[in-house]
């Protein structure tokens, strides 16, 4: 191993608490009581800072305090599709809440989980329940259970409050691009894909989700998340968000550069909103973490920018409360554009959520305690540590102009979360180092290029549009020379220097198999497309296989849009995942007619091209085959064992459709894989399928079934 390369790792494995701690707060269990008592909730060099930032509304700094140091409220988001995600609502409403609600426990009347007023659709909701009193009592022990097990089925996401603010400020639409630049675990990643999917009738959305994360073996949790979504527009890639590659796509025959319409930048950071959750923030803060991270941040922000179409939105958040990793970076990304970004007026899109303005002014304290106020104070030992982005800008009206108010920062005492800070911008013009005019489709006539500044030496190159490239989180950070001044140009150069001869990324972690694209006239067609009898308008180019050599085992879908991408950009990006899988190689089927049944993963992908294989069923007819092994076609009633007599051996779709003059029943639409055997039929779903059906049909699980079910 090299030097720099042990350096790194060494590095990575020291850096501060606040990435890992703010994802472990988004996926692990928050706010269950998790007995912390031992551990000393005091840093005065804490409380003296933020005393001096100001950040606090007067009088309050106390509570501020106080609610630091109480754990954080349990709080859950209902994960899935817009019909789905309604009908688990309504069965939490029906079958547990209201009897929570009417629970006593040693005299004092419980306390019913609450939606969070600002979160769309009741579909997020907090309690404040501890592990003690879910002992207490078998009622709330069995509540437990259930969000434990929608938790792994996917219906339910653990994730804390202040974590769900970034994907709503994005306003997704179904035909957005979007980038998800540090995407680990995934709780946001998940939000992003239901908001493309908000209309179940489509199966492929126009626009797509790109997550990245640059953490090789936390792209694989990421792949778990995304998974529970079985959406055919989500790629997992893993590269470092500072330098992430520009894509390219085919339009009408000819390259052009991907840029997205949306841009999650959800960027590391020292985690001191998360001191609720990650108590050991207590004990390891300082104000070192934050000049540390500062110029990351800064990088990986710039280069969201440079990706983003004009006429698009960029959403920066942290789970910092400093003004060093926050305001100070959108302060210095503003500066830069030269008027290409505008900070967005947020106030009027979370009616219910309260937070406070961004500040114009703050000051930098090193870790003895030392306070700089301005850039020409930092003595030249400290210009390797003290950075001049992360002063406030001089010049009263150029601060004013930016309306830094706008950013948006949530204290934990007025809404019972953690710690957060999110900014929205909006790119109105290229940035001056670009020389490509990127324009979203709905966006008005752009300039022509020779109207934008641009650097000359800087041109848009093969897999770079100009801006921060090359360097590796934890490097050291080179020094800005010595009465340099922070022009564009030397902006750049600060940001990151122009690296030596290109050389080829070298990709560590696991071997990937390769994404083959299969032709329309591929052999395994010819006995799909009669037994399924799939209609003219499916999507052949959009199938794929990991393989090259043998028989294809899986066969999987990606959108058009993102086979676009994966087929212009296989040497330049490193793809973990993508697709979802429609089929698998099943021997047995082969004597009836087709080698290849379907999978419950792409069912509501691929369901719309397929004319036959379809078994109408009823809400009795889905309690029989989830709950028997491998019922006879009679137990069926007589409508659906009409259907199945007709038909040969071999995979099925099971079709629920939602009957609006039975409420009682569930009213959104359920598909599932089955096998018509000889004279049986069964459901061939994934435990957690199974656990996602029998919950909304209000069936008992009982372990043994979890044998019955592949």
């Amino acid at each position: 191993y090299s030097k720099m390369g042990k350096r790194s790792r060494q590095r990575q494995k020291n850096q501060p608490a606040g990435r890992d701690n703010r994802d472990n707060r988004d996926d692990r269990d928050n706010g269950w009581g998790a007995g912390y008592a031992d551990i000393v909730k005091e840093n005065k060099l804490f409380e003296h800072y933020y005393k001096e930032q100001g950040l606090v509304p007067d009088g309050e700094f106390e509570q501020f305090m106080e609610a630091m140091r109480e754990p954080l409220p349990a709080t859950i988001r209902i994960t899935g599709y817009k019909s789905h995600a309604k009908e688990i609502l309504h069965c939490l409403k029906e079958k547990y809440f209201k009897d929570i609600q009417e629970l006593d426990i040693d005299g004092q009347k419980m306390e019913a989980p609450q939606p969070l007023s600002w979160y769309p659709d009741e579909q997020a909701w907090h309690t404040n329940m501890s592990r003690k009193i879910i002992r207490k009592s078998p009622l709330l022990e069995k509540f437990h259970q259930f969000l434990v097990s929608e938790t792994e089925s996917g219906n339910i996401s653990r994730q804390e409050a202040v974590s769900m603010i970034p994907p709503l400020l994005l306003k997704i639409e179904s035909h957005h691009k979007i980038l998800d630049m540090c995407a680990a675990p995934g709780s946001k990643t998940a939000q992003l894909i239901e908001m493309l999917h908000a209309d179940m009738d489509v199966p492929f959305p126009e626009g797509f989700v790109i997550a990245n994360d640059v953490d090789n073996k936390r792209c694989y949790l990421l792949v778990h998340q995304a998974k529970r979504l079985n959406s055919p527009c989500i790629m997992v890639v893993n590269h470092d968000a500072s330098c992430i590659p520009t894509l390219k796509i085919d339009c009408s025959g000819e390259k052009d550069i991907l840029f997205y319409d949306r841009i999650l930048c959800d960027v590391p950071c020292s985690g001191d909103g998360t001191m609720r959750k990650n108590i050991d923030v207590w004990k390891k803060w300082t104000t070192s973490n934050s000049l540390h991270l500062h110029g990351l941040q800064l990088r990986i922000a710039v280069r969201g920018v440079e990706q983003l179409a004009v006429g698009g939105r960029m959403v920066y958040s942290t789970c910092s409360l400093n003004p060093i990793e926050d305001e100070a970076v959108i302060a210095a990304l503003l500066e830069k554009s030269e008027g290409a970004l505008e900070l967005a007026d947020s106030s009027a899109d979370l009616p219910g959520l309260k937070w406070m303005p961004g500040v114009t002014s703050w000051k930098l304290m090193t870790k003895e305690g030392q306070w700089y106020s301005d850039w020409s104070d930092v003595p030249s030992s400290r210009h390797t540590q003290i950075r001049p982005t992360m002063f406030p800008p001089k010049d009263p009206e150029k601060r004013a102009s930016m309306h830094l108010e706008r950013c948006m920062r949530i204290l934990p005492h007025h809404q019972n979360t953690g710690g957060f800070f999110v900014a929205v911008l909006v790119k109105k013009a290229p940035m001056p180092w670009n020389k490509r005019y990127p324009k979203t489709g709905g966006s008005p006539a752009a300039p022509t290029p020779t109207e934008t500044p641009c650097l000359p030496e800087r041109a848009v190159e093969e897999g770079e549009v100009g801006g921060p490239e090359g360097k590796v989180d934890g490097e050291a950070e080179e020094e800005v020379p010595k009465g340099a001044s922070l022009s564009y140009t030397n902006f750049h150069l600060f940001l990151s220097p122009r690296p030596p001869a290109a050389k080829k990324m070298k990709l560590f972690g696991y071997k990937e198999d390769p994404f083959v694209f299969l032709t329309e006239d591929d052999p395994v067609f010819t006995t799909i497309q009669s037994f399924y009898d799939l209609s003219p308008d499916f999507p052949k180019l959009n199938v794929l296989t990991r393989t090259h050599e043998g028989k294809k085992r899986h066969l999987y879908m990606v959108s058009k849009e993102l086979r676009n991408v994966l087929l212009n950009n296989s040497e330049r990006m490193k793809v973990i995942n993508t697709g979802v899988k429609v089929w698998s190689r099943n021997s047995d089927g082969e004597e009836f007619g087709c080698a290849f049944r379907l999978a419950q993963e792409g069912i509501y992908t691929l369901q719309p091209y397929i004319r036959s294989r379809i078994i109408r069923v009823s809400v009795e007819d889905i309690k029989v085959l989830l709950t028997q092994e491998n019922p006879f076609l009679s137990k069926l009633e007589d409508d659906a064992h009409a259907q199945a007599k007709k038909m040969v051996m071999g995979s099925i779709v099971l079709k629920y459709i939602p009957n609006p003059n039975a409420p009682a029943e569930p009213q959104c639409p359920i598909q599932l894989c089955g096998w018509r055997g000889k004279t049986s039929i069964r459901a061939f779903v994934p435990l957690s399928f199974l656990v996602k059906w029998l919950v909304l049909f209000y069936i008992t699980v009982f372990y043994g079934l979890t044998n019955l079910f592949h």
